[in-house]
């Protein structure tokens, strides 16, 4: 069996914000409304039979909704297992996606004394952050969040920005740059915000157009390689760097296939991934069948190839072989059900266009050993299994 990650929904959809762009306002109410907690029995089936696939390393990414809804005596129960049920040698990476708003001193010696590698959303600055990441009484989290950030920089906790591009800040892609410098928030990942609005099926107001997307980019990757590529990593550009040096990407996006996850929901239920929880793509439940046979079932492996299915128009771009079609979620259908590709074609043709020369430079400076990359040591972000034979 092939490796993957487990990505894990501890409190499902249950969030302690209310963001007006999140991708469950618009998703069926069988995902979950209201309190949801994963049950000890279902952390420890999932532990278990994760842990005894014998992959010599493991990954567990925990996502929400707001995972830290389950306090910090949860993720000391999973660490707890991770031990129990592990092998003399294999490793163990936990990452967390955060709001932010909970992190504190306890947290960050948590998150630290455990690798935990987080991601924390943060939207750039107070303007931008505020338009949208708001709390239930309609109030901005930016003052919080950056709170937690400094409690994460305190206690030398391992973290990414995650910086969703939506409407607003996409216009401004200097001053997203410059805040991230100046907060020395040095390892990066923008997410192209897309959803569809229910009441025209068209993208919603929050939601960026190709042409906003493209033009962020290429302005971008310009700031960032004036800047100094070795001093900002953008989790994007990386993953193209390491295309044209290792022939392969390290986000799904641009994969060839969709097989890199198992998601797991609060209550057991076990998907395919996490923008189709969805009937049609449910594995079934981990404690009524083993999560091996889930993963590797046929309907995990159908889910796995739909990625290959590109459109005519993807057969004959010179660009298929970067990005195989983008992300599967944002590729959208006519009408008549003719398939057009993916919503960012544009964005990824004009992107990759100019910028290709640049970042072959780059990639033949790190083959041949006069560029240096900046990147995290996996070994400072992974939990080493120490057990007798």
């Amino acid at each position: 069996m092939q490796p993957f990650t487990l990505l894990i929904k501890p409190s499902g959809s249950d969030c302690n914000i209310d963001c007006a762009y999140c991708f469950y306002k618009g998703r069926d109410a069988s995902v979950g409304t209201g309190r949801q907690r994963m049950s000890g029995e279902v952390l420890e089936t999932l532990v278990r039979d994760y842990m005894r696939l014998g992959f010599p390393v493991v990954g567990f990414a925990w996502q929400g909704g707001e995972p830290t809804l389950m306090g910090v005596d949860f993720f000391t129960k999973a660490v707890e297992l991770q031990k129990k049920y592990g092998s003399a040698g294999q490793q163990v990476s936990n990452t967390l996606q955060t709001n932010g708003v909970l992190l504190d001193d306890n947290w960050c010696r948590f998150f630290h004394d455990n690798k935990f590698l987080l991601g924390i959303s943060i939207d750039g600055p107070k303007e931008f952050h505020d338009r949208y990441r708001v709390d239930h009484s309609g109030t901005g989290t930016f003052e919080r969040v950056m709170r937690g950030i400094e409690s994460c920089k305190r206690h030398q906790v391992e973290f990414s920005a995650l910086v969703l591009l939506n409407n607003l800040n996409v216009q401004h892609p200097q001053e997203l740059f410059n805040f991230l410098i100046e907060n020395e928030l040095t390892y990066v990942q923008f997410i192209p915000c897309v959803e569809t609005d229910p009441a025209t099926g068209r993208p919603a107001d929050f939601s960026i157009t190709p042409r906003q997307y493209g033009d962020f980019l290429c302005r971008l990757f310009d700031l960032w390689y004036d800047y100094g590529p070795e001093k900002l990593n953008i989790r994007e550009f990386d993953s193209l760097i390491t295309h044209y040096v290792m022939g392969k990407h390290t986000i799904c996006t641009y994969s060839k296939q969709c097989a890199g996850f198992v998601v797991i929901e609060h209550t057991g239920e076990a998907f395919c991934c996490e923008f189709f929880v969805e009937p049609q793509w449910r594995l079934g439940n981990i404690l009524d069948t083993p999560l091996a046979k889930l993963a590797a079932g046929s309907k995990k492996r159908a889910f796995a190839r739909n990625k290959e299915k590109v459109c005519n128009k993807c057969l004959v771009c010179r660009h298929l072989d970067i990005c195989r079609g983008g992300c599967v979620k944002d590729r959208m259908r006519l009408d008549a059900g003719e398939d057009r590709g993916n919503y960012f074609c544009e964005s990824y043709k004009q992107f990759f266009d100019y910028t290709a020369p640049r970042f072959m430079q780059i990639a033949a400076g790190i083959k041949d050993g006069s560029a240096a990359r900046h990147t995290r040591s996996a070994d400072r972000i992974r939990l080493h299994i120490e057990k007798q034979p």
